[in-house]
């Protein structure tokens, strides 16, 4: 039997509502969920805090309950608006409330995120796209809960020919391989990098790991006539560019 798009508890009325039919929506919860769409259309993001712009994604997953009790345990949980789309399957499972409905919305809109920011740089030279390089990194990698190590490979126009995710590795510490980059920079005919990975504890401070790392796949990348552009590190609020700290 296919799954229904709510939770399996989601059609029991709520006490203000036994008397309307079953299955259908209470006339509060309407009224209230129209109030929101029409702030929202009104007045965008803006016009709403993290919890109400959550209640507008749970509205398709859970059509006939108040969800913003469960807005309100995420925003707690997670921290913010991004934090709830970003967080690990398993940790948003674990939340009382959300079920395989809830999950499936809130990553369809994190992955849509992810592909509206990738698409503001696709094609264009990333040098002169920085702000929107620097968008997309934050918005799928600012909120992670271990390391990730990207490599943006560009070619003799700086325009982006790949993003690849290089490794993963878990809350402090990502294995990085200087000639594997280099291997995969030759095999793709680029002819520059951008190396980008996160920091989990939020604090982009540069460790003197990441540093000897990067100099050798900088090293690395010269003898071969590819630059490396810049290492940026992704904190939670803020990131680090390696050339603008002169560490590049």
């Amino acid at each position: 039997m296919a799954l229904p798009l709510f939770d399996s508890d989601d059609c029991r009325p709520e006490t203000a509502a036994a008397s309307a039919p079953v299955g259908a929506q209470p006339s509060y919860l309407r009224d209230h969920r129209k109030r929101l769409r029409d702030r929202f259309l009104a007045g965008g993001a803006a016009a709403l805090p993290d919890y109400e712009m959550l209640e507008l994604v749970l509205f398709r997953a859970i059509p006939r309950r108040d969800v913003k009790p469960l807005a309100r345990a995420l925003i707690e949980a997670f921290g913010d608006f991004n934090g709830v789309l970003s967080a690990p399957t398993h940790r948003l499972a674990a939340i009382d409330g959300v079920g395989e409905a809830v999950i499936c919305e809130l990553k369809v809109v994190e992955a849509a995120a992810h592909r509206l920011s990738q698409a503001r740089i696709r094609r264009r030279p990333i040098l002169s796209s920085w702000d929107a390089l620097l968008e997309y990194c934050r918005t799928t990698m600012a909120h992670r809960a271990t390391e990730q190590f990207r490599v943006f490979y560009l070619d003799r126009k700086n325009t982006l020919i790949a993003d690849e995710e290089q490794a993963r590795g878990t809350v402090d510490h990502v294995p990085v391989y200087p000639r594997e980059i280099v291997k995969r920079a030759l095999l793709l005919d680029a002819s520059a990098l951008i190396l980008v990975h996160n920091h989990p504890s939020g604090d982009p401070t540069p460790s003197q790991a990441d540093i000897a790392m990067t100099a050798q796949v900088a090293a690395a990348a010269d003898a071969l006539g590819i630059v490396v552009h810049d290492h940026v590190i992704v904190g939670r609020s803020h990131e680090l560019s390696f050339r603008a700290e002169g560490l590049l």
